[in-house]
């Protein structure tokens, strides 16, 4: 089951290169008209033990602003649809809700990827300027790469990933670019993951997914 995700993903890959949103876009699809709704649903993205006490951002008209200010360390919040791989179908999706909590690593060193999505997506960049923009940012060595240690929590039962749906609660752990056979990832039997089309983002990062048996919520 886990691996059709990433099937799914694959086989879409050369549609989406035509299919996919290349224009700016308002962001009005992307707004949750109610603010607990959304703290609520950020929220959810990692055990109460965790996210009870940790920031919660929600997503303006402005960008991502404070909606919780929390104390742990950790940061909770919807990622939206620009969040996702530039040559993969849902890159744009309105739809798409994918509520996840940062633990304070990543919110150093990966949050500022979305942070600068939302701000290129809110400057009305295209798909393309955007790749392009990052990638000279990368080369400027102006985004960071990931810190030692750097994770998040995916265990919203809500969540929405675009064609993988609900797809599995799972964890992420971000490393800097590496090779996914290092980790033993998309191997049969194996419970570690990682998208092939993530890969050609220029972010500096290789994001590596294990499928945990249980929601946020228990279940």
């Amino acid at each position: 089951m886990t691996m059709r995700f990433f099937s799914v993903i694959i086989a879409a890959t050369v549609g989406a290169l035509f299919a996919a949103p290349t224009g700016a876009a308002s962001i009005d699809p992307y707004l949750m008209p109610d603010r607990n709704e959304e703290i609520a649903l950020a929220r959810s993205a990692a055990p109460a033990a965790l996210s009870r006490e940790a920031t919660i951002l929600v997503l303006t008209s402005d960008g991502y602003k404070t909606g919780v200010e929390g104390k742990n360390g950790f940061t909770c919040l919807i990622e939206r649809g620009w969040m996702a791989p530039f040559d993969g179908p849902d890159f744009m999706d309105p739809k798409l809700r994918a509520p996840v909590c940062y633990n304070a690593a990543a919110v150093r060193s990966h949050l500022p990827y979305i942070f600068n999505r939302t701000r290129l997506m809110l400057a009305g960049r295209t798909k393309e300027e955007m790749r392009a923009e990052i990638t000279k940012q990368v080369a400027n060595k102006e985004l960071p790469t990931p810190e030692t240690g750097a994770m998040s929590y995916m265990l919203s039962k809500q969540q929405y990933l675009g064609q993988a749906g609900h797809w599995h609660p799972h964890v992420m752990f971000h490393l800097p670019r590496t090779d996914a056979t290092s980790w033993g990832a998309n191997q049969d039997g194996s419970h570690v993951f990682a998208d092939p089309v993530q890969q050609t983002d220029p972010e500096p990062e290789t994001t590596f997914f294990v499928v945990v048996t249980s929601w946020s919520d228990g279940s």
